[in-house]
């Protein structure tokens, strides 16, 4: 039953979904890794009006008795008991003005409010929900902050790559929309309404499968919009990730239509019309097309870049590190959160040569920000050794298992909803090869979708 309550934190969790990749402004300090999240602030509002409800009607649906949310809470425990287990050195370790106990906090709170507070809040939006309106409305809010997403990426492409500055003010009007604040980005790239090129990557892979659903269920010519304006955008952010991780989920996308007789044609026009664009693109610039993707290609070359790019030297310079701390604690590691303590002392000297980050950032103790890990797994693996790891990666194969196992019997929106979970989690899954955090909504959401369809009759007493 709606009540008051669940629909002022229903129409929150819809607010967060739009807003959730608007992070290009200054951000409210307090928040920590969340300071520039604008979603996280209308799913934390929502969160604390579920809990009102919670009190008022001494009741709250959790999904316990879900495979999936109990190797999720096994997983967040072992994070806990190793940092327990590790607690001397924790309480010692000391850098950039921040003690082991009191990183270890910020930490493990950040993982649940992203893993606990806000899963149940989208469990609670979404377990009352029809299948059919979860596809729709979802995709819906999607594609209304695509909207934007694309028109504020389109200006910038045209003043950013194509050189036409007199659009600069048209541009500049987007700072009066919420949480932005428009700036340009050197080396040709784009990041539209996010704070840098990497995080409007992690934007259009989360939102990548509900755009191309369009061509499964709309029968008009403008379907195929959604999936040109993700690709537009990822080729022109210049994040080698995304684009990488995007054509992967495309390929993948394209499989499905390939096995649908209905859908085998689409490919060819696909195709089609992607080479007229691309024409009509040479026609127009063509000299700056031609050398934008021999740029990409270029920076595709990660062997080749490891010695000329600090981006990238500093990339894999701390995965290494992190994997030398793994090494020296491989059973249960150094605790959660602890990584950054630990690493100093292992940075490869090919990464920190002639490299101003490290000096700068890294190194630096006067800096208050942390340095990133750049890569989920080897973060888990020095943090939380084989144990945790472990509980990490049987999470994830148990989830593409599920997915596929409940795409075998699925039909019409069903089926349509578990291929753009499968494609979510494909990608967002690659993707945390290049980033360390745990704040990534769109995982979790697709976890709580799968969940929600494995009990289809929906059991009102799994609360």
């Amino acid at each position: 039953m709606n009540t008051p309550l669940s629909k002022i934190y229903t129409f929150l969790f819809y607010v967060g979904l739009f807003f959730f990749s608007f992070n290009e402004y200054r951000g409210i300090s307090f928040l920590g890794e969340f300071k520039t999240e604008s979603g996280a602030i209308f799913f934390l509002l929502g969160f604390l009006v579920l809990i009102v409800e919670c009190i008022a009607q001494k009741k709250i649906a959790v999904p316990y008795k879900s495979t999936l949310f109990q190797l999720l809470v096994f997983f967040l425990l072992w994070c806990f008991i190793t940092t327990l287990l590790n607690g001397k050195t924790v309480f010692y370790s000391y850098f950039k003005h921040t003690g082991g106990f009191n990183r270890f906090l910020r930490q493990y709170f950040a993982v649940l409010l992203s893993c606990i507070f806000f899963f149940l809040l989208y469990w609670n939006v979404i377990y009352k929900m029809k299948v059919s309106d979860i596809l729709l409305k979802i995709r819906k809010v999607f594609l209304l902050s695509l909207i934007v997403a694309f028109t504020y990426g389109f200006l910038e492409t045209l003043v950013v790559i194509f050189g036409f500055g007199f659009l600069f003010p048209v541009l500049k009007l987007f700072s009066y929309f919420p949480f932005l604040e428009v700036k340009l980005h050197s080396a040709e790239r784009i990041s539209s309404i996010a704070y840098e090129p990497p995080f409007l990557a992690i934007y259009l892979i989360t939102i990548s499968g509900w755009m191309f659903s369009y061509i499964l269920t709309h029968k008009s010519p403008f379907k195929f919009l959604p999936a040109f304006a993700i690709l537009f955008l990822t080729y022109f952010s210049g994040s080698r990730t995304g684009l990488v991780v995007v054509i992967i989920q495309l390929f993948l996308f394209c499989s499905f239509l390939y096995k649908d007789p209905r859908f085998k044609s689409y490919i060819l026009k696909s195709i089609i019309g992607f080479g007229l664009v691309f024409c009509f693109l040479l026609l127009f610039n063509g000299e700056k097309i031609v050398n934008s993707i021999s740029k990409k290609v270029d920076t595709l070359d990660f062997k080749k870049n490891l010695t000329k790019n600090v981006s990238n030297q500093s990339r894999f310079g701390m995965q290494y590190a992190a994997l030398q701390v793994f090494l020296e604690n491989p059973i249960i590691g150094v605790g959660f959160g602890q990584q950054a303590y630990h690493i100093r002392t292992h940075y490869p000297i090919w990464a920190t040569r002639n490299n101003y980050e490290f000096e700068l950032l890294y190194k630096n103790k006067n800096e208050k920000s942390f340095p990133p890990g750049y890569n989920i797994y080897t973060r888990l693996l020095a943090e939380t050794g084989l144990v945790g790891i472990g509980f990490f990666l049987i999470l994830i194969y148990f989830s593409l298992k599920e997915t596929k196992s409940l795409l075998k019997k699925a039909k019409d929106e069903e089926k349509v909803l578990l291929i753009i979970i499968l494609i979510s989690l494909v990608g967002l899954y690659i993707n945390w090869f290049q980033i360390d955090t745990f704040r990534m909504y769109g995982v979790w959401l697709s976890l709580v979708i799968l969940i929600r369809m494995r009990y289809k009759p929906l059991n009102l007493n799994d609360e």
